[in-house]
């Protein structure tokens, strides 16, 4: 749900309808509660995310209808549409479906800030509650199992007869601003950490993610624009993320730091760069390698 926040806190700030979805079970398909969630607003309007799309028309359909409670509805991916979607087989999918009103109001300020949360809300027949909102200080005052689900390490959806149980954990998000080789190494290479990887090759779109990120993500930023690039390492800096890695020559990161010093950016104390640690790097794999093992060492603080 943390993909959504932002645009339903715009919303609900708007006084606009939006209604938030996300998988409670599936059939041996593949989701985090973390990442896969959707949110509708009126008029077929879809922000997120959710088993590839691959429920998107059904859940917008429901949306539509405009419920006054949450709700609990159960849909079928077919085979065709998970085969569209990237899905290894279709199923059933039993998802929650909620207006964003319906929901704890500080939630969405806590989705915002990537904090880790355990959202507890009762079920009545298909019906589902506002629920209360845990944070790690107060686990400890949450239904048992919810502590137990919470104390679990990952995001996870517990469903039962009278009570949903979400823990939802933030997955660190690398947002990488162009295409090519070295970024489809930083992909696979990222895979491995767990890391969600965000391509964006449109300096402007990338200048945009920068704003979302938070002191868990990473940004790195390649291209031989120096204005463009330089465009999206300046509001990399202006965000609080853990690590900024700057790909290029010495001489691009000198033209770059003349760029952004004309415009009163001085402080480049959080700009790795060239960004890889230091390891003879030659391949693209080689690259990614580097530029990941800095990435954590930044974030480790070391």
């Amino acid at each position: 749900m943390y993909n959504v926040a932002l645009s339903v806190s715009a919303c609900l700030r708007a006084g606009t309808r939006v209604d938030v979805a996300w998988p409670l079970a599936t059939e041996d398909l593949p989701f985090d509660p973390s990442l896969d969630a959707l949110a509708f607003t009126p008029g077929g309007g879809r922000i997120g995310e959710m088993l590839g799309g691959a429920l998107d028309a059904q859940l917008s359909e429901l949306a539509q209808r405009e419920a006054s409670v949450g709700r609990i509805v159960e849909l079928t991916v077919t085979d065709v549409d998970a085969t569209v979607a990237g899905l290894p087989h279709g199923g059933q999918v039993r998802c929650a479906l909620v207006p964003a009103t319906e929901l704890p109001d500080e939630l969405w300020p806590l989705l915002l800030d990537r904090q880790p949360l355990c959202l507890v809300s009762s079920i009545d027949g298909d019906e589902l509650s506002a629920g209360t909102v845990y944070l790690e200080p107060d686990i400890d005052q949450a239904p048992h199992a919810a502590a137990e689900a919470f104390r679990g390490g990952g995001s996870a959806v517990t469903v039962s007869d009278d009570q949903l149980i979400t823990v939802l954990r933030p997955v660190p998000r690398l947002v990488v601003s162009a295409g090519g080789h070295i970024t489809d190494a930083l992909v696979d290479a990222a895979a491995v950490l767990g890391w969600q990887v965000v391509v964006e090759p449109n300096p402007q779109t990338a200048t945009g993610l920068m704003a979302t990120l938070s002191p868990l993500d990473s940004a790195v930023i390649i291209g031989h624009d120096v204005e463009a690039s330089s465009r999206v390492l300046a509001a990399a800096l202006e965000s609080p993320a853990g690590y900024i890695g700057a790909l290029g020559s010495h001489k691009m990161q000198e033209q770059r730091a003349e760029w952004l010093a004309y415009r009163d950016v001085t402080d480049l104390s959080r700009i790795h760069g060239p960004a890889g640690v230091d390891i003879g790097a030659e391949t693209p794999g080689e690259i990614a390698i580097a530029i990941l093992a800095e990435a954590v060492a930044a974030h480790r603080g070391r």
